[in-house]
């Protein structure tokens, strides 16, 4: 029989592979995508899940049982698995799928069907009764698998968390309050475990993985699955093509004017106004 969620809590982190932050992108000589022969980390906005995953379970210990980092991709992607059990998480689940197989990029609503059947998979176990996740990839901007996973799970959201607070114990239907960055500033909502709740900037300040921690995460529970395995044999197939990527134009210099009236001939020349 699986461990309930009562008085204990597992908590979901999917992270994913992203091209480094730092690195310039450059658009491929077919035009249909980007140079990915570069540096590849964490998505910013992972880490900060992974971190107020562990900074949950240091704060409390008895109730949070296991923190699961899942991702999914080619075997590269285990590197991130790996970089979030060096920052605390347990075990890792790794959805493997051959870089020949995708097509295209993997999408959100795939994302989600997988994450979805990975929660399914999990709860064999021990149940999981939250999930954190960056509120968006860096790579494609889309801000969508957060949304997508809890209505398919029927579970409440919580997006664009900067801060979260549970209002009582860890557990099945207890209150959490999540204070949330909108367009006019900060708006406040309550909602139950269990939630998806996915992560903004300012939430936390992600911790570096320390050299014995990285040791230690070769040796963590480390599961494989396929989309065989899943049931999911399409999930990675794309819905959509890419017709066309360009860099963005080059940004062209400034002129000085010396007059408002000059400024404003220069406006109507460019036909800003």
């Amino acid at each position: 029989m699986r461990p309930s969620l009562v008085n204990q809590l597992r908590v979901l982190v999917p992270v994913k592979r992203t091209i480094d932050y730092a690195v310039k992108i450059r658009v491929n000589s077919d035009g249909k995508g980007v140079d990915t022969n570069v540096k590849h980390a964490m998505n910013p906005f992972d880490e900060i899940a992974v971190e107020e995953a562990v900074r949950l379970r240091e704060k409390h210990k008895d109730a949070i049982t296991k923190i699961t980092a899942v991702s999914a991709g080619p075997a590269k992607t285990a590197d991130v698995l790996r970089t979030a059990l060096a920052m605390g998480a347990d075990d890792a689940i790794h959805v493997e799928i051959a870089d020949n197989s995708l097509g295209g990029p993997l999408e959100p609503l795939g994302v989600s069907k997988i994450l979805q059947a990975v929660i399914a998979k999990a709860n064999e176990e021990e149940e999981v009764g939250l999930v954190i996740m960056g509120k968006q990839a860096i790579d494609d901007d889309a801000s969508q698998t957060g949304q997508m996973l809890a209505a398919m799970l029927g579970w409440p959201q919580a997006t664009f968390a900067s801060k979260l607070e549970f209002l009582g114990k860890l557990e099945k239907g207890q209150e959490v309050k999540v204070t949330r960055e909108v367009d006019g500033g900060l708006g406040v909502v309550k909602t139950k475990l269990p939630f998806v709740m996915t992560t903004d900037l300012r939430l936390n300040e992600p911790r570096y993985a320390s050299l014995p921690n990285i040791m230690k995460a070769k040796k963590k529970p480390f599961k494989k699955y396929t989309l065989g395995d899943l049931g999911l044999e399409d999930a990675a197939k794309p819905r959509l093509e890419t017709v066309n990527v360009k860099e963005p134009p080059k940004r062209q210099g400034g002129a000085k004017v010396e007059s408002v009236d000059e400024l404003i001939s220069k406006l109507k020349e460019a036909g800003r106004i």
